[in-house]
């Protein structure tokens, strides 16, 4: 699936548009549902994402876009423990459609479309007691509960992304973001036979974009 992405990749230029370097900051939470069915708590992480992006022309003024993206994604939470602060990072597949109409000396962005996440690694920062710990996160579908040392999530996301922004006329963009997962990423616990915990991944930010190729 890569190998074909970095072939869409790399032939886009051919097709009208051309690539992109894109990166930026957002701010990451994870919602959702505890194993009573109550809301989670939880406040955002600052993190950043980074990437190419190409884009392919399918009628005027609207396009396919697709890339790969470096994305780190997470939460923080606080209980009678301590506190917690997650971290994953993910390689984030774009598959948006871009409308670009012509507005002033440059291009009006609004784009939609899925996404999908692939989980690269991850660590939790611990505070307990005045003392500080990062526990290794493993990727795992199921659990068996049985491992507390350990902390586990699914690592494949999906959801969608919704954005807007506006491409100056040397081909800088500047795009504001928001992506809600529409996947769980908490693992089910096969220990558990009531749960209702159900983590989705939500965040949003602002990014910078510099597109090679035509205009």
């Amino acid at each position: 699936m890569f190998s074909a992405l970095l072939t869409i990749l790399t032939t886009q230029q051919a097709n009208a548009q051309g690539l992109g370097i894109r990166g930026g900051v957002n701010f990451q939470n994870v919602t959702g549902k505890n194993a009573l069915g109550g809301d989670l708590e939880n406040d955002p992480i600052a993190a950043y994402h980074f990437g190419l992006i190409g884009e392919a022309t399918i009628a005027p003024a609207f396009l396919f876009q697709t890339g790969l993206l470096y994305s780190v994604k997470g939460t923080k939470s606080d209980n009678i423990l301590g506190t917690f602060t997650q971290r994953v990072s993910y390689l984030d597949i774009p598959l948006h459609i871009v409308f670009k109409p012509a507005v002033g000396n440059g291009r009006v962005i609004l784009g939609f479309g899925p996404y999908l996440g692939v989980g690269l690694n991850g660590k939790v920062k611990a505070e307990i007691g005045g003392k500080e710990s990062d526990i290794d996160i493993d990727f795992e579908k199921k659990i068996d509960g049985t491992d507390e040392d350990r902390y586990y999530i699914r690592r494949f996301d999906a959801g969608g992304d919704l954005f807007f922004g506006y491409e100056f006329s040397g081909g800088l963009s500047l795009q504001l973001n928001t992506q809600l997962g529409m996947l769980k990423i908490n693992p089910e616990d096969e220990q558990v036979v009531e749960d209702d915990t159900k983590w989705n991944n939500i965040g949003f930010g602002l990014s910078a974009m510099y597109r090679f190729g035509p205009r």
